[in-house]
């Protein structure tokens, strides 16, 4: 179990993409993590985009970034919404900025690119977003997962296997 002991935040809101919050909680949980899903506040329970309902432990103002050891940012459309939110925005910058983990998934470039992080990285997102990352000072290319330093991304739920193998690589 590599990641017994650490505790690691993925961020949810409505219309989260089922596949990329699902996989990667139940793959650290394998791995022995503690995954605990965190919401925005502004409802206990969430809906993705296929209907996978997910109710969250906490909301962001609820927890403080040093408690965590990593962060997971699923797609859809949720970050857009999540990106809305200093506590979010805040919460996901001290995380990186502490040279933490942090991994973000096809639209999860944005909650990225909200809290100031990607100018100057080399990373990947939905194609859909690929100008605004760009727009926003980052490195982008069509790649199944990049790594840079202390951050993951990947394109889509296809490239979820590579997105955690990578993630979890850097604990």
């Amino acid at each position: 179990m590599k990641l017994a002991g650490k505790k690691i935040a993925v961020l949810i809101e409505a219309n989260y993409q089922d596949m990329e919050a699902w996989y990667p909680i139940f793959r650290l949980r394998e791995e022995g993590a503690e995954v605990l899903a965190i919401g925005t506040g502004s409802s206990p329970t969430y809906e993705g985009k296929y209907g996978y309902p997910i109710t969250v432990d906490f909301s962001a103002d609820q927890v403080h970034a040093d408690e965590f050891d990593g962060v997971v940012i699923p797609g859809g459309w949720a970050p857009d919404r999540l990106r809305q939110y200093k506590t979010v925005l805040d919460f996901v910058r001290h995380i990186f900025e502490s040279k933490k983990p942090v991994a973000a998934i096809c639209h999860g470039g944005w909650v990225l690119a909200s809290a100031g992080l990607v100018r100057g990285k080399h990373l990947t997102s939905f194609i859909a977003i690929k100008d605004d990352l760009k727009n926003a000072g980052a490195n982008w290319e069509d790649k199944e997962v990049i790594v840079d330093g202390n951050l993951v991304t990947s394109r889509r739920p296809g490239d979820l296997p590579a997105f955690m193998r990578e993630f979890i690589r850097l604990f």
